[in-house]
């Protein structure tokens, strides 16, 4: 038989085994016998993607009696995006079975595999003898003695090595007995896997599930690890439970040297109104204190309907030293209060209505009781506007009830209201919006001191002046930022009344600042409103690039003048003497050849006292390189110095670190962080060490992170660069490129 005619056989019997029904004349093409071995053909360019033919090339073809058929020498078959080489190819009529041997090589979109020998048949199953494989969407490859495909998308893989490095540098490779992928149900399973990194065995575990693809699935989560001053040595190992499409569970026991064994838990939920989870920690008996220890936190939103939202947040823990022993960092160990909620909020054109139950468990319990926070039981701010015809007139409605609860002092119900009529008129460069309005306040007390008033009332009207000025310099076709200038004043005119006798639940006298400056109302809270007679003046100006709104430098400067000093006060806190307030300024340049800054002023103009000053400076040439400083300093209160890098010190490797040091009283380092980044074509290494002083009690205390993340597969360890994104504001754990 002719050489062309055997060729034409063969590739029909091998298509009839791999296609099953298709028909062979409509499917195979054969070139030419040729006497040297050919590079491996690209689909031809002739024909359309994707038209399921199966081409052939070989050096001979023989066809024995029974329609067995043989190709041998430099073999390539390719079909689709599917390509096949071997040294022969023999097909068996009898079992539809196809058998490769010889140097063969499979690849196709997704994966490439090779192998001394394997078959496949009609059904679909093949399989691939001491085969090493290649997956080309996630740089993975490795080793398996064998490779079963089944039908239905099944396959098996028998002692398996697998690994993300390049050849030659196996510096951590994975371990199994055997791995089963069903990817018709995008699930896989590992038994007797272990990892091993640069020699060294990391863990091991009987049996390891994963998803093949997006999907979850249940199973064991990597293992983590740390330690801590307060804890010892820490491990914990995830198990993750896919209960349904909308809602998990994970638990996660663990053990801890210095204290025990634990529980940890996170249950979430997703409907189509709704999201949350449930965050619980239980230590049935702490080695250091001989009780059992626990954190529970509930959080919850969910959508009535496009008007109304509910939202809780409710937390609670064991004693008041859960934080002190187990959170990380000064400001997570100082938690004072844990707060406990439930709000309700409706939105539409005209109101805004929010509700709220709060309370708090104190954590801090060394507090005296009258100075812990009262509850809320209920807070009912309910806020509305309503344009006035096309006047420009607008009627505003502010009112808020609230029922506050405590041990110790006075308690009882609180109403305010403040209507207001104002007129907005805004254009381009200006705007002009005078406001009237009254406030009115309403008590009913209990507990009230010795011949004070259980229904206190206040009631006074006020006045405001909101106007500004917007002025730009624009100087087109000369390639300079287009700068602006805007000159604001406020005048607010309130009426002096005493208000002494009405007691103090959630008011305060807060720091000023640009947006406090221009507030009619100095104070926040609904329990004092202080009087006015002031005007507000501030100077703003800016730089930014008109065509892309990226802007370089922001100033602004401000003071208060007095036309009369204001007098009322908080109880303990005197009235103030000047006829003026601290001028405060603020600067921010950004974007400036790397370098961005920040400068917060408040100076008082009468004891030329500098009250508050906040400087930042921060260099970031890219994602790889920050380093800043900052000073921050309130009088009488604190100073600090805080710095922080994160650079690289070679091709591989990257150095984090962060002080804050305190210089008032005794100076001493607050928080200290130092670490150090290892980052290959394979895989990255974080160990990072932090102390810190527990503010609460001042002692010092220190914890240890460590996180190997391998690539491609997953990470082991204590994740450090959640940690260091917290601490090292404008960090990325983003490493050199190998």
């Amino acid at each position: 038989m002719p050489i062309h005619a055997l060729l034409r056989t063969a590739c029909a019997a091998i298509a009839l085994a791999m296609l099953g029904s298709a028909h062979a004349a409509d499917l195979c093409e054969a070139s030419a016998p040729v006497t040297t071995a050919p590079t491996p053909p690209a689909l031809p360019a002739q024909l359309e993607p994707l038209d399921h033919r199966i081409h052939v090339e070989s050096d001979s073809a023989t066809l024995g009696a029974h329609g067995e058929a043989l190709i041998s020498g430099h073999v390539r078959v390719v079909q689709d995006s599917r390509r096949i080489s071997a040294d022969a190819v023999t097909y068996d009529p009898r079992t539809g079975r196809v058998t490769v041997k010889g140097a063969v090589s499979f690849s196709d979109p997704r994966v490439r595999i090779e192998s001394d020998a394997g078959s496949y048949d009609q059904t679909g199953s093949a399989n691939f003898d001491d085969a090493a494989f290649q997956l080309l969407d996630r740089r993975g490859r490795g080793h398996a003695h064998r490779i079963d495909v089944l039908p239905g998308g099944e396959v098996k893989l028998d002692g398996v090595r697998y690994t993300t490095c390049p050849a030659g540098a196996e510096d951590w490779t994975l371990h199994a007995t055997s791995i089963d992928l069903n990817t018709a149900h995008q699930q896989g399973a590992a038994r007797n896997a272990y990892l091993v990194f640069k020699g060294l065995p990391l863990f091991y575990t009987p049996y390891l599930s994963f998803p093949l693809g997006s999907e979850r699935q249940s199973g064991f989560l990597y293992p983590s690890f740390g330690h801590s001053g307060n804890s010892g040595y820490m491990a914990a190992v995830p198990y993750y439970f896919d209960l349904a499409p909308n809602y998990d569970l994970t638990l996660t026991p663990g053990y801890m040297s210095a204290r025990g064994v634990d529980l940890s838990g996170q249950y979430r939920y997703l409907t189509e109104t709704s999201h949350g989870q449930i965050d619980a920690t239980f230590l049935p008996e702490d080695s250091q204190t001989q009780a059992s220890r626990h954190y529970l936190r509930y959080t919850d939103q969910t959508d009535l309907n496009a008007h109304n939202r509910i939202n809780v947040d409710v937390a609670n823990v064991s004693d008041s030293n859960y934080f002190q022993d187990f959170a990380v960092g000064s400001a997570e160990t100082s938690v004072t209060f844990l707060q406990r909620r439930a709000d309700y909020r409706y939105r539409d054109s005209v109101w805004s209505v929010d509700a709220q139950f709060q309370n708090f468990q104190t954590i801090d319990i060394s507090l005296p009781a009258d100075q812990r926070p009262y509850s809320r039981v209920p807070q009912i701010d309910a806020a509305a506007l309503w344009p006035i015809a096309d006047s420009g007139l607008q009627f505003a409605l502010n009112s808020e009830t609230v029922e506050f609860l405590r041990g110790v002092g006075p308690t009882g119900l609180r109403l305010n209201l403040s209507p207001e009529l104002r007129w907005s008129k805004r254009a381009a460069g200006y705007f002009f919006v005078p406001a009237v309005g009254w406030n009115f306040t309403q008590y009913d007390l209990r507990n009230t001191p010795t011949g004070g008033s259980s229904t206190p009332t206040l009631a006074l009207p006020y006045g405001r002046l909101d106007t500004g000025l917007i002025f730009e310099r624009d100087d087109r076709g000369s390639g300079r930022p287009l700068q602006t200038l805007e000159p604001r004043m406020v005048y607010s005119y309130v009426p002096y009344r005493n208000q002494d006798g009405l007691p103090v639940f959630d008011t305060a006298l807060p720091d000023l600042n640009l947006i406090e400056l221009y507030r009619t109302n100095r104070f926040v809270g609904g329990d004092r409103i202080g009087d006015a007679n002031q005007l507000s003046l501030g100077m703003t100006t800016r730089l930014f690039d008109e065509t892309t709104g990226r802007q370089f430098l922001a100033a602004t400067l401000g003071q208060t003048r007095y036309f009369s000093v204001p007098r009322v006060t908080l109880p303990g806190v005197p009235q103030a003497a000047e006829s003026a307030s601290n001028v405060i300024g603020e600067v921010e340049v950004a974007a400036y050849r790397d370098v961005s800054v920040k400068m917060d002023y408040q100076w008082d103009p009468y004891t030329n006292v500098t009250q508050k000053s906040e400087v930042s400076l921060q260099y970031a040439p890219d994602a790889a390189r920050l380093a800043a400083i900052g000073y921050r300093f309130q009088h009488g209160v604190l100073e600090q110095w805080d710095g922080s890098f994160a650079w690289p010190l070679g091709r591989r490797w990257n150095a984090v670190g962060r002080m804050v040091y305190s210089v008032l009283g005794h100076s001493q380092p607050i928080e200290q962080v130092a670490g150090l980044e290892y980052h290959s074509c394979c895989w990255s290494l974080q160990i990072v060490q932090r102390r810190y002083v527990v503010n609460r009690t001042g002692a010092m205390d220190t914890s240890f992170g460590l996180q190997l993340e391998l690539l491609g597969l997953s990470s082991v360890g204590r994740s450090a660069g959640s940690f260091l994104r917290r601490s090292i504001s404008g960090y990325s754990a983003v490493g050199p490129a190998p």
